[in-house]
């Protein structure tokens, strides 16, 4: 296997790069923090004019058709620049109708496309953790007339108030279904995420729902892998922008007339961080480009790797980073304290380094 990105795929890269170097500056970040705004409206319209948010539409909704591992490069410069939007959501929930819709419901995304919407997906409910395969939700959904009724609880929803239409999976009478909620027709308790992003809990007592392809499992099973993917492309985003401000912290930091990359132990720590970053990057491009290539099954290998690397070394190198900064790494007034928390957070949804063990243990 080739990771390295097409011509396509190194200018999106380099787009989403200048983009968001360019407007995701410290400075805004604070000013965006102190708004109490749920995202940067203005920065969520940069990246549909860019052509960012488009690219992963299909082309009924006027996109390029492009896929996961179109979809993981730009969640991973999204994670690199901690950028206060709701990317992750609305692409992985985008790729999902993509693959699995209706022709009406892939051209009802369009106004994504310009940034008029935002999407959200809640797989999680209380007592599981993302991206459980094999355990059916205790969500339950009944056909009712033409439509369908949506009974259960979902937890921790980012964007959930402010998306159009939210994904949710709940169990028929013939298998897994996916189907299409409008956030106005559940009861939210909202909470405001550690990185400062707003969610909700969701309770749904007859809910209207639309269905997503069959109630067979298959397009909910589609949703877990591609929820996956993107969490752990954002995480490696994460990683990666964390390294770079360490870095450059200990070039530039000096004690005893030496910079501190200068010394032995700090090298030997800033290498481990190095080495989590590339074993997360190698799960992530496998993992897209298994789901890319239609492997759906062989992906899961790789993105239940990537998860634990995740909730583990990757978190462990983020406290490495913050150890090598000294006390200015947990000062919420510099940058690095952004990466812990979605670090943190991201970690937190796949629950945990047992949980990721028991389910690559159940894999195999």
């Amino acid at each position: 296997m080739d990771f390295n990105l097409d011509e396509t795929q190194t200018d999106l890269r380099e787009l989403a790069v200048d983009l968001l170097g360019r407007e995701v500056t410290s400075a805004r970040l604070e000013a965006h923090e102190k708004s109490g705004a749920p995202y940067d409206a203005a920065l969520w319209r940069s990246l549909a004019q860019a052509g960012l948010l488009g690219v992963c539409l299909p082309e009924e909704a006027g996109g390029a058709g492009l896929g996961p591992v179109e979809m993981a490069v730009i969640l991973r410069e999204i994670g690199a620049h901690v950028a206060p939007v709701p990317a992750e959501q609305s692409l992985v929930a985008a790729q999902v109708i993509a693959r699995y819709g209706s022709r009406e419901q892939r051209e009802a995304l369009a106004p994504l496309a310009d940034g008029e919407i935002s999407l959200a997906a809640a797989p999680s409910e209380p007592g599981g953790c993302l991206g459980e395969p094999g355990v059916p939700p205790a969500t339950t959904a009944r056909e009712d007339g033409p439509g369908w009724v949506l009974h259960g609880a979902k937890t921790t929803t980012p964007y959930a108030a402010q998306a159009a239409k939210i994904l949710v999976p709940a169990t028929t009478g013939t298998g897994v279904g996916l189907f299409l909620v409008d956030p106005a027709e559940t009861t939210q308790h909202r909470v405001t995420l550690s990185t400062g992003e707003p969610a909700a809990a969701l309770s749904l007592a007859g809910t209207p729902g639309e269905l997503v392809g069959a109630a067979d499992g298959v397009a909910a099973d589609g949703l877990r892998r591609l929820v996956l993917a993107g969490n752990i492309a954002v995480t490696s985003g994460v990683l990666a922008g964390a390294l770079a401000l360490t870095t450059e912290y200990i070039r530039t930091r000096r004690q005893f007339d030496r910079a501190l990359a200068e010394f032995q132990a700090v090298t030997v720590q800033i290498a481990d961080v190095y080495i989590a970053g590339r074993a997360l990057d190698v799960a992530v491009w496998s993992g897209a480009w298994r789901l890319a290539e239609g492997a759906d099954s062989e992906a899961e290998a790789d993105l239940a790797v990537g998860a634990l690397t995740a909730t583990d070394q990757a978190l462990r190198a983020l406290y490495t980073c913050q150890h090598l900064h000294g006390g200015i790494g947990v000062d919420v007034t510099y940058p690095l304290h952004r990466y812990f928390a979605w670090g943190k957070h991201h970690a937190h949804l796949l629950g945990g380094v047992e949980a990721r063990l028991d389910m690559i243990g159940a894999l195999v």
